[in-house]
């Protein structure tokens, strides 16, 4: 059985570094000492089996009025089994974020996994402006 926590002493960084360094299309190439400032500074959710990592996603929040949600991923030996879903229904339902007026999330492929809480393409995209670094981990 899968269980999500956000209990910070559990996240096991090294699984979520390499991942995001070595797997992900939006993070390739992250150093270390940035994933941990990025969680540190986040409420993150860690996914479980029997206590081994399996899966990850971060909120960026004030917990007031926004959350961005970043880094969701499921080791490729646990997708399939809805744990994506779990995570992002624990997130969605998180005591601290209940009153959120804005979530914001970009995805290049996971549509339809983030339309199941909630997610819908901006209604007003004209308002939405952003700076994008490409290649930002490259040195």
């Amino acid at each position: 059985m899968i269980e999500i926590s956000t209990d910070p002493d559990r996240l096991d960084i090294d699984v979520i570094h390499r991942f995001l360094s070595e797997s992900s299309y939006w993070a390739s190439g992250i150093p270390l000492d940035l994933v941990e400032r990025a969680i540190e500074n986040s409420l993150c959710f860690g996914a479980y089996d029997d206590d081994v990592q399996v899966g990850f996603a971060r909120v960026v929040t004030d917990y007031a009025t926004y959350g961005y949600v970043a880094d969701v991923f499921v080791l490729p030996s646990h997708r399939g089994q809805g744990i994506a879903k779990e995570l992002m229904q624990a997130i969605r339902n998180h005591r601290d974020l209940e009153r959120l007026r804005r979530w914001h999330l970009v995805t290049r492929d996971a549509h339809n996994l983030y339309a199941t809480v909630g997610f819908h393409a901006l209604e007003a995209p004209e308002r939405h402006m952003e700076i994008t670094v490409k290649n930002a981990y490259v040195s």
